[in-house]
This record gives C-alpha cells, structure tokens and sequence, in this order.
C-alpha cells in the first residue's frame, strides 16, 4: 500500500502482499535522440592572395563542351575549376604545351598542304582525261598518276598521325 513516507513527506510504494507481485513504476517513454544531419565539411577559406578575383570568358562549340565537361566530371570538380587547372598545368610545362601545339600546327599544314597538292593533280586529271576522250596519248600519264599516289600517301599518314594523337 501507498502512502506518505513519515521520513520525507513522499509517497511510498511498498508490495500490497509480501512476495506477491509489485506495482508497475510508469516510466516516461523515452524519446529517440534526433541524430544530426551529416553536415559537409568546409575547406577553411584561402587566403586573399591564393583566392581567384580575374574572370577569363572561354566561348566553346558543343562538342568541346562535352568532352570538357566529362573530362572535368571524371576528375570530380567543376568545368571552371577544370580549365583552370589544365591551364595552369599546361603553362607550368611549356616544353611539352609547346610540342602538343606545334603538333596541332604542323599536323593542320600538312592536311592543307595535301589539300593543295590534290587540287593540282585533279586539274591534271581532267587534262588527261579531256586528251585521251580526244584521242590523244598523254605523256605526262605516269607523273600525274605518281602524283596522285604521293598525294594519297601523306593524307594517309597525316590521318595516322591524327588517329594516333587521339
């Protein structure tokens, strides 16, 4: 039974019966502790020299676009950021900047030069062509025909060269 403890003034529990069962003490129910959301940690700030205050504007066709772009999401940053670095990496390497750029330079020459080159010898070819519906036998045949076989070879390399770079 209940009742006031004399001791202290508060209420004391004790067994209705001795042995039997004991009253049941209601306990609040305990309340589940909120777990905080992960929060993503910052990178302390960069000093004001390190920090990046110049705006470079970069004008892009689609398909440079898209290779950019996933080549920046295969390296997990930004496009700006992306650029940014290659840049700097490049400019850092001049040896090897400068190589990949006369590359692109000389490989650009060579297919314009082969261009020309093909545009002569069809010329020559529709001469040939014209004397022979005419009756004639040219003699520059073998030339021209050597020429066209020259022409064909350093567009043939100058494409290997191109697929090789890739």
């Amino acid at each position: 039974m209940a009742g006031p403890d004399q001791r202290r003034g508060a209420l004391v529990r004790e067994a209705a019966t001795e042995g039997g069962s004991q009253p049941e003490e209601k306990q609040p129910p305990r309340r589940r502790q909120r777990v905080a959301p992960n929060r993503s940690r910052k990178r302390s700030p960069k000093p004001p020299s390190d920090k990046r205050s110049h705006v470079c504007s970069v004008r892009l066709n689609d398909d440079e676009k898209t290779l950019l772009s996933s080549a920046a999401a295969a390296a997990r940053t930004t496009l700006p950021a992306f650029l940014a670095r290659s840049g700097m990496a490049a400019a850092h390497d001049l040896d090897n900047t400068a190589a990949a750029i006369a590359g692109h330079r000389e490989m650009v020459s060579e297919l314009f030069a082969a261009r020309r080159h093909l545009g002569r010898v069809g010329t020559n070819l529709n001469q040939i062509t014209r004397a022979i519906n005419s009756g004639g036998q040219p003699e520059e045949l073998d030339a021209v025909l050597a020429a066209v076989g020259r022409a064909v070879d350093r567009v043939q390399a100058a494409t290997d060269h191109l697929l090789d770079q890739t």
